[in-house]
């Protein structure tokens, strides 16, 4: 379900509550002030002290849905310059002061808005709110033709590698333009035209900014450990004199409606296999329809019962999954239903499953019971983002901004819980059945006869890839719009003192081991009625046959389809039933079970667990089924570049022999050809206590987990595991320079690297720390240079990736195709400037976002849950984070030097590249690595016919 209320760019939503121990039903009671400064700027305050951080959140009413034809993309635009510097913070300083601070910050904006936060320390929040209000009153002055054309190259940056060079990626655009008439405000993508930002004008910038930027469109939430009386004043000293701006409506409803089904069709360059769309004009936000076309989707798809999921998937067999879901927005709203589907199977056919299911919906129904279970997940999942500040900032905004006050939250979560079944069928008849709607076929380059039948196609502008001189000749401006400095009542150039840090102390730890050699650890967090728990069994990928790759990862999608005592669908709604979530996963070097419930509901969930986990169903048509969805997976990721860069890189760090050579996935005819057999065989040798512990946090005691897990003691015996042994692969003697060439490519994934550590090894945190001002953060030296300073890329980062097994260090970015030289060089010429030191105010830097940052370790039950994996799994003491805290306080110049030189070393790594070889392969000799090698999607050596 796409909850509209609770996800902005991926960040789960959230509010404060009272829970009533004696009943199982929260009772929502708001805590928080709300009140208005004289320029129209709306404050809340929400005062939370469990732990000894601040957020601050500032919701801008102005998304793309304020924007004009012609002058698209200004408000993504405006996320980024807000950044970049204001008349008293200087160049590049907002990341690097909050990240001085030991704090985070980022930023969003969606169709209807734009958001910023910060989390820090709770001592660093009047520099927060000095830094937001001069971005706010005191901007436009150091918005420069040069600051506006960089912030364009990065968003251009941004769309490439959102959007050019991935599947699918022009979706989104090809149904706005069908579903919206011409001027909608929701006809445009977010991200903009790139034409309309290349033909703006500084001045049209300003007059932007201008109009929606005032105190009078924004909401401002503090969240936290503050001082209500004092932090009132400083909102005042510093928002208050900000001049209001113009008055603001907002925007007025405008509903989707079409006369005609419209069909289209669109050859993708990286697809490899045809996906369908369909979608239906719906209503706004919060209309009472919004709520049931919510629920329906639900009903419609997620589960084995629902009909679109046994139709498409089960009985046709036409695609590995199936999704829908209600798009709700502040003016309007859409009801999609997407397929990708299997490569061969032609869209005409997906359609026309589509229109069966919705008949089986009329003719099967669904029952109270089925609409009961959606809810309980329904429920769980709302409350399930309260753990943290800056969800609980955001939804107060949100709500504030978007349904007239924080108050909100209780009608939202209560006309959810009161759908009824007449309300659905209401919405399905209104809505759905028999209506005209949008349908989009996005089919593999020169594969048309897959495109669902009567369908045009529809034109994207495709980027051409030209030279880089050329393209910065083509971008050239000479327009000068100055604006001079703006005044204030008080001396902003000075930045306000921060004050002692808050001292942090680690978690009370606990661990007890069980007769089978079972380990648990815990940690007691009684701030929510929640508890998550996970079972670890060391091994994963490790543990498998180099002539079987992909057993373990089967493994984790079968043992969730039902147990010897339930169905697949019968386990599916009794997880449901109980708002729990189980999920099951697959990594290098482990397999894991994690739970989150409830505490009320942990019995349950447990009793569930146990049953996952020592009574598999092996199904054999949920295998079938299950291996069919792999063996797709692993087909379009063999498309993606990003993917592919990552496995080539593997592959030429580790060596054939080494099974992390290989994706955990498998290859497409590994995969066809394991048995069933053959994952009972690797339960039966590897699933064992002797080398499982299980973590587990929240509202529970020791004495309350250890009786809990007790009986695995019994049911659960003990067997010896051996590890597979594996040699470390040799060291690379000498760089040498690969390419795999993915023709059209409007970026080049650029990886660069070494085998280097494991997380065991003692030098493993010291090489954390001194990379931390190279590549470990977004002032890193790497990222302030290939984005902020030329633009060549979204984000460019490097680090130290070791496990339990030794890992590689690496460099990395995804670059616009005709920078691949110049990026490759950056990269090269920074890592070899790097051995020879850095100045005190970096290691500074450095010492202070590591140090400060600790207090931000422990708000979230997920953070909680880190510790105590990192402590089991790399041997760490339950004091490593204090230990690791008095380590960056002595670390020092020499150290990190004597670090860098041994661990930095430019002339003995892997240097690779994915992207355009007819445009970008030819000049990388120059790098002085050599010709470069050929190789293709596989990471093998291309072959010269």
């Amino acid at each position: 379900m796409k909850f509209r209320h609770l996800i902005v760019q991926g960040l789960m939503l959230a509010i404060c509550f009272t829970w009533l121990r004696a009943g199982e039903k929260p009772q929502l009671k708001i805590d928080y002030e709300k009140y208005e400064l004289k320029n129209g700027l709306q404050v809340i305050l929400h005062d939370d002290k469990s732990d000894p951080i601040v957020s601050v959140a500032i919701l801008y009413h102005v998304g793309s849905n304020r924007e004009e034809v012609g002058r698209t993309g200004f408000a993504h635009l405006f996320e980024h310059i807000l950044f970049q510097e204001s008349q008293h913070v200087g160049q590049d300083q907002f990341f690097k002061k909050i990240q001085n601070a030991g704090g985070t910050l980022n930023g969003g904006t969606f169709e209807d808005g734009t958001v910023y936060y910060e989390i820090v320390p709770k001592n660093a929040l009047e520099m927060v709110l000095w830094m937001e209000s001069d971005r706010m009153g005191f901007l436009l002055s150091t918005v420069t033709q040069e600051a506006f054309e960089n912030q364009q190259s990065v968003v251009q940056n941004e769309k490439r590698q959102r959007v050019d060079n991935r599947p699918y990626g022009h979706t989104s655009y090809v149904i706005d333009k069908l579903l919206y008439p011409a001027g909608h405000p929701y006809s445009w993508q977010v991200i903009g035209s790139l034409a309309d930002l290349s033909n703006a004008t500084l001045k049209d910038v300003h007059n932007f900014y201008h109009q929606w930027y005032g105190p009078n469109n924004a909401t401002l939430v503090i969240a936290g450990d503050f001082n209500k009386k004092k932090t009132k004043k400083l909102v005042e000293k510093y928002f208050g004199e900000i001049k209001r701006g113009p008055a603001i409506e907002d925007p007025t409803v405008r509903l989707a409606h079409l006369n005609e089904t419209k069909r289209a069709f669109h050859e993708d360059n990286f697809a490899n296999a045809p996906e369908l769309n369909m979608i239906f004009p719906t209503v706004q936000q919060y209309s009472d329809d919004a709520y049931a076309l919510d629920v329906m989707a639900e009903l419609l798809a997620d589960g084995k019962k629902a009909p679109l999921y046994k139709i498409v998937v089960e009985e046709q067999k036409l695609a590995p999954s199936v999704s829908a879901y209600q798009n709700s927005s502040e003016i309007a709203g859409s009801f999609k239903v997407r397929i990708r589907a299997f490569p061969d199977k032609n869209l005409t056919d997906v359609e026309k499953a589509i229109q069966t299911s919705f008949v089986r919906f009329e003719k099967d129904k669904f029952s109270a019971a089925d609409l009961d279970r959606i809810k309980a997940k329904i429920e769980t999942n709302f409350y399930n983002g309260i753990s943290s500040i800056l969800s609980k900032s955001f939804q107060l905004a949100l709500y504030n901004e978007y349904a007239g006050s924080p108050d909100f939250i209780t009608k939202d979560i209560s006309k959810l819980l009161a759908v009824s079944s007449d309300d659905i069928w209401r919405v399905y008849n209104k809505y759905i059945k028999g209506k005209n709607y949008v349908l989009t076929s996005f089919v593999p380059k020169g594969k048309t006869a897959l495109v669902a039948e009567n369908s045009t196609v529809f034109p994207v502008v495709e980027e051409k890839i030209a030279g880089l001189d050329e393209a910065k000749a083509g971008g050239e401006k000479t327009e000068s719009t100055a604006i001079g400095k703006i005044s204030s009542s008080f001396d902003r150039t000075v930045e306000p003192a921060k004050g002692p840090a808050p001292k942090i102390s680690m978690p009370k730890i606990w661990s007890h081991t069980y007769k089978n050699g079972l380990k648990i650890y815990g940690i007691e967090q009684k701030e929510l009625p929640l508890v998550q728990f996970r079972l670890t069994l060391h091994g994963g990928h490790l543990l498998d046959d180099l002539g079987k790759v992909g057993v373990a990862n089967l493994m984790t999608d079968i043992m969730m389809e039902g147990t010897a005592n339930k169905t697949p669908v019968e386990l599916e709604e009794a997880i449901d039933g109980l708002g729990a979530s189980i999920r099951m996963w697959t990594s290098d070097e482990a397999i894991q079970i994690n739970c989150n419930t409830l505490s009320t509901k942990l019995g349950q969930t447990y009793g569930l667990f146990e049953e996952i986990l020592l009574q598999p169903r092996w199904d054999e048509k949920e295998f079938a089924r299950v291996k069919a969805q792999t063996i797709e997976g692993i087909n379009r990721s063999a498309v993606r570049p990003a993917s592919v860069s990552q496995h080539v890189f593997n592959k030429l760090l580790f060596g054939k022999n080494h099974i992390l050579a290989y994706p955990l996935s498998g290859s497409a005819k590994v995969v066809t050809e394991i048995a069933i057999d053959d994952l009972k065989a690797f339960y039966g040798r590897y699933f064992s206590p002797s080398v499982s512990y299980i973590a587990i946090v929240g509202d529970i005691s020791k004495k309350e987990a250890i009786k809990l897990f007790q009986p695995l003691e019994k049911k659960w015996p003990a067997k010896t595991v051996k590890f597979p042994e594996y040699k470390k692969p040799a060291a690379v003697e000498k760089s040498k320079l690969y390419f795999v060439d993915f023709p059209k490519a409007k970026q080049s994934q650029i990886r660069i690297g070494y085998l280097a550590l494991a997380a065991t090894d003692d030098d493993y945190y010291p090489a954390v720390v001194m990379n931390y001002k190279l590549g470990g953060n977004f002032n890193s030296n790497v990222n302030m240079i290939l984005r902020e300073e030329k633009g060549y890329t979204y984000g460019a980062r490097s680090g130290f990736r070791g496990g339990r097994m030794v890992g590689p260090f690496v460099a990395s970015a995804a670059v616009q195709s005709n920078a691949t030289f110049e990026s490759l060089q950056i990269f090269k010429d920074e890592l070899e400037k790097y051995r020879r030191g850095i100045s005190d105010a970096d290691l500074e830097f450095t010492k202070n976002a590591l140090i400060l940052s600790n207090a931000r370790r422990f708000e979230t039950l997920g953070a909680i849950m880190n510790i105590l994996t990192n402590i089991e799994n790399f041997g760490r003491s339950r004091n490593y984070v204090t230990e690791h805290e008095a380590f960056v306080r002595k670390f020092n110049i020499e150290q990190h030097q004597k670090l860098a030189q041994k661990y930095i070393t430019p002339e003995k790594m892997i240097y690779l590249v994915v992207g355009d070889a007819e445009t970008q392969a030819g000049r990388l000799v120059e790098l002085g690595f050599g010709e470069p090698v050929m190789l293709d999607k596989n990471g093998d050596p291309v072959v010269v016919k």
